[in-house]
């Protein structure tokens, strides 16, 4: 079936002296030449809501929407699927409890549990939450975790920075190890970054996460799973699985950055003699 509707997030306006113009998913605004087109016509076949009998002139017009990518087929659904549902959560409840109550909206059945427990069972996925830097070591062995069929997702804070890392869902996708050492390859500052990581720090005023603050990092979550979940595309140019995105929680302002898993590394070779 040839798609007929508008996209989501895509819409016709009548412009008064200027006829029709389609506002674009990105908020771009472009004029539509309809010629002697009936626009109620064509708007009615764009709405999903025409009854009367085809025309070639809106047909054409209708096909140079679906060829400029703003037509859509049937309506999607974005029902969670049941193989998938199993979410376990681990880490401090600021953060895991507004994701748990997004995940349950969306239609997942979000669980929380020990660190201790965390890698118990298969579940569908594991998403690991700290309100804090990550101890060394504390994620090597989740990192395992998408060659076992479970898919991995995490977040932390280091100061007023937060991090969400990307999704990990198959075998060769980024881990929390790969973001480390893309993270030390990419700064001049790498020993202090990495004594950071390992402490002691020293801190002064405790550091109170806001409510909207950690909103944001559980919405931001909850988004990511749910596209997972129930395969809807994601937006914006990095694919979600090479994605790393660092939260100011001063300004709640969103950066993205890419990233790459890491190969692994041949082993150096034996001398001779």
């Amino acid at each position: 079936m040839s798609p007929s509707q508008l996209a989501p997030g895509v819409e016709v306006v009548a412009v008064p002296g200027r006829g029709l113009a389609v506002r674009t998913a990105d908020g771009e605004f472009l004029g539509v030449r309809t010629g002697d087109t009936d626009q109620a016509a064509l708007l009615a076949r764009l709405s999903g809501t025409a009854t009367g009998a085809a025309d070639a002139e809106v047909d054409r017009l209708v096909r140079a929407f679906a060829d400029s990518g703003y037509l859509t087929e049937e309506p999607q659904t974005d029902d969670w699927p049941a193989e998938r549902r199993d979410v376990r959560l681990v880490g401090d409840p600021e953060l895991t409890e507004p994701l748990a109550a997004h995940l349950r909206t969306a239609g997942a059945e979000p669980r929380s549990v020990s660190p201790g427990h965390a890698l118990d069972g298969t579940p569908a996925a594991l998403v690991w939450c700290l309100n804090g830097p990550v101890p060394d070591g504390l994620w090597d062995a989740a990192d395992r975790l998408p060659e076992r069929g479970t898919a991995w997702l995490r977040c932390h804070r280091e100061g007023w920075q937060a991090y969400v890392e990307p999704l990990a869902a198959a075998p060769g996708d980024v881990t929390s190890a790969h973001v480390r050492a893309r993270r030390l390859a990419a700064t001049p500052a790498h020993r202090e970054l990495d004594a950071y990581w390992s402490g002691p720090r020293t801190s002064g005023a405790p550091f109170r996460l806001t409510p909207p603050a950690a909103g944001l990092i559980a919405a931001l979550l909850a988004d990511d799973l749910t596209r997972w979940a129930t395969g809807t595309p994601g937006t914006g140019q990095l694919p979600a699985r090479r994605r790393l995105r660092r939260v100011d929680l001063r300004t709640l302002t969103v950066t993205e950055h890419p990233v790459l898993p890491v190969p692994a590394v041949a082993p150096m070779p034996k001398r001779a003699g």
